[in-house]
């Protein structure tokens, strides 16, 4: 098998996780949608076009209020401002894509697919656009597909929260925050940027407080010393 497969394969085999724990949000999504009044149709398209999963909700909650779309937009925008910060730091490990790979890889570039990608950096292991890809497809085409399952069958579940999958994805995001704590000053500024977030949430309001904490985070990883660990970047 070419290096170039083996990358790809390995790419799907790490997405697998990611699948599993997306699906149920990717389903409510759907069903939710269907609720607010969109077709199934338009449920699908905001799945494929937007790809993000909190912003999409965000999105269904105002687009039934009346209020100015530049709202709408500057509050998916607060949701999505960590993918800001996620493209500054991931474009230093793509440095050798063509500019037409980046601009791919930005658009499937979620929470887990930059912590996925961080990881792979931190083991040495180049990050190829063979195993980004791998990765990114199969999350991606499945949370399309989950959209159309849940805007069509979503109505059967009338409960998520009582069976529990409401709290999958946030286990999982805890998993990939966790995988990082041997890096330097990891708890410091998990600490601060928690802090920041709850801070947010009880004085300006959710989406905000996502991007508030985000904020004091970086914040706190700047005033902090920089370990000469920190300073290295895989190939």
């Amino acid at each position: 098998m070419s290096p170039s497969r083996a990358d790809f394969f390995q790419g799907v085999r790490d997405s697998l996780p990611i699948v599993a724990a997306a699906a149920p949000f990717g389903m409510l999504f759907g069903a939710l949608a269907v609720d607010n009044g969109l077709t199934v149709g338009e449920a699908v398209l905001m799945s494929a076009t937007v790809f993000a999963g909190a912003s999409q909700m965000v999105g269904l909650e105002l687009f039934g209020t009346h209020i100015a779309p530049w709202i709408i937009i500057l509050s998916v925008f607060a949701v999505n401002f960590r993918h800001v910060l996620y493209s500054a730091a991931l474009g230093r490990r793509i440095g050798l894509f063509a500019n037409w790979q980046k601009l791919l890889a930005f658009f499937f570039l979620t929470d887990p697919q930059y912590a996925a990608s961080e990881a792979r950096a931190d083991r040495k292991l180049p990050l190829t656009m063979s195993w980004y890809m791998g990765m990114a497809l199969p999350v991606y085409i499945c949370w399309v597909v989950e959209a159309l399952v849940g805007a069509l069958f979503g109505s059967l579940i009338t409960d998520p929260a009582a069976l529990g999958i409401d709290f999958l994805l946030p286990i999982y995001f805890l998993g990939l925050v966790m995988g990082f704590r041997a890096r330097p000053h990891w708890l410091p500024v998990v600490i601060v940027s928690g802090i920041g977030s709850i801070v947010g949430f009880y004085t300006v309001g959710s989406p905000w407080h996502v991007s508030l904490g985000a904020l004091a985070g970086v914040i706190a990883a700047m005033l902090l010393p920089v370990s000469p660990e920190a300073e290295e970047v895989a190939p």
